[in-house]
């Protein structure tokens, strides 16, 4: 499931992966950032493909489709189709009805040049503009990561911040206790008492992985073994997520409600920790995932129920953009310029409306600073089968 920014928004998935600390703490191998796309030769002139008439509009229930011709969609005979491939395979392991029988030609192409995958999407599928109802083309991308932290089996010295199980009760009682009340009352403290799975260091890193939605996590056993393994979304305490960088912002406690402002807030104010994040009274409680060894982990499950690829998977919303959808993604910001095929495998509480994505950065702390600042204009391309 996809993670909520801390400013504006909250995920909730079946991967929950929530919207980026920007997205992210204003609403799933370290993968690499903001590296520009491999672009074609010169020599190599664009396949060419015949266009016919033009299908008609398809209406979803968030959004309209309109098509047009493959020539409005930047960037389309640069990018580099073959580091998407993989993420359209893993959407390929569920794919829907509208996909199915394309999905064996799709998996033969995995070890294909990017001209050929060039050239079979161009004669097999139809581009249609995502607009809302009201004809608007342009939305916000924000991005979400998966975090990389360190943690104790049990209770030791430095490591004393508890990410939880879902409690045996969680069902008795919609919504359950708050953050707060998590950690104040005797009766939501009972309920969690052995269902503690790891213990952290900073309940800042807590709160991180609560709007994230899952987290790899290098545990250290009480036989001082360490092991990687992944904390994944299985439930929340049914709160209405509340942005702490919305809330300090409120209070005209900072003016930059980005992760690193946030952050070097938190470093100003330590006694006032708690109640920053008390703010916010939505949590996730998480379930145990083991991780091959040896080998680097694939990214977390989106709401599809397939691994997400770093910078080839998008959050959306589902009414507007069904998942295993290959979309064709443009942004321009002062953080990126992005023109390129994703695949739409995710989706989060917060990401709703037509021309709204998450962006799956990857793992780990580049990824992290990259997600906690993107904050874009929005075109998609939603691309169908002819």
């Amino acid at each position: 499931m996809r993670n909520l920014p801390f400013l504006s928004v909250a995920r909730s998935s079946a991967g929950w992966v929530l919207a980026a600390i920007v997205g992210s703490l204003m609403g799933c191998s370290v993968a690499p950032v903001l590296e520009e796309p491999t672009k074609a030769s010169p020599s190599t002139p664009p396949p060419r493909v015949e266009q016919g008439p033009m299908p008609p509009l398809i209406m979803q229930a968030n959004s309209r489709w309109v098509p047009v011709p493959w020539s409005e969609l930047p960037g389309l005979h640069t990018d580099a189709l073959n580091e998407a491939w993989p993420a359209w395979l893993q959407s390929c392991a569920r794919p829907s009805k509208a996909w199915a029988p394309l999905c064996p030609q799709i998996r033969q192409l995995a070890s294909a040049s990017a001209p050929q995958q060039r050239q079979w999407i161009l004669e097999n599928l139809q581009p249609y503009r995502v607009e809302s109802h009201t004809q608007q083309s342009e939305g916000l991308l924000t991005a979400y990561y998966e975090p990389v932290l360190n943690a104790t089996r049990q209770v030791s010295p430095g490591f004393k911040v508890p990410l939880y199980a879902p409690p045996g009760n969680l069902n008795h009682r919609k919504p359950w206790y708050t953050r707060q009340e998590m950690e104040t009352q005797a009766q939501a403290r009972a309920a969690l008492r052995g269902k503690e799975l790891v213990y952290l260091a900073d309940p800042v890193d807590a709160m991180v992985l609560h709007i994230q939605g899952s987290g790899l996590v290098n545990v250290r056993e009480p036989n001082g073994d360490q092991r990687m393994v992944r904390l994944a979304f299985a439930a929340t305490n049914e709160q209405p997520y509340k942005s702490i960088g919305r809330w300090l912002l409120d209070q005209n406690l900072i003016r930059d409600a980005s992760w690193p402002g946030i952050k070097a807030w938190i470093d100003r104010n330590p006694s006032r920790v708690n109640e920053l994040l008390w703010q916010n009274p939505r949590v996730v409680f998480f379930k145990e995932e083991s991780l091959p060894v040896g080998s680097v982990p694939p990214g977390p499950k989106g709401a599809q129920g397939v691994p997400l690829t770093a910078e080839r998977s998008i959050a959306v919303d589902r009414n507007s953009i069904p998942y295993g959808t290959p979309v064709w993604l443009k942004s321009s910001g002062p953080l990126s310029k992005l023109d390129r095929l994703v695949l739409a495998q995710d989706t989060g509480s917060a990401i709703v409306g037509a021309v709204r994505a998450d962006y799956y950065a990857g793992s780990g702390q580049a990824a992290g600073e990259f997600a906690g600042r993107m904050k874009q204009t929005l075109q998609l391309w939603a691309l169908w089968p002819r």
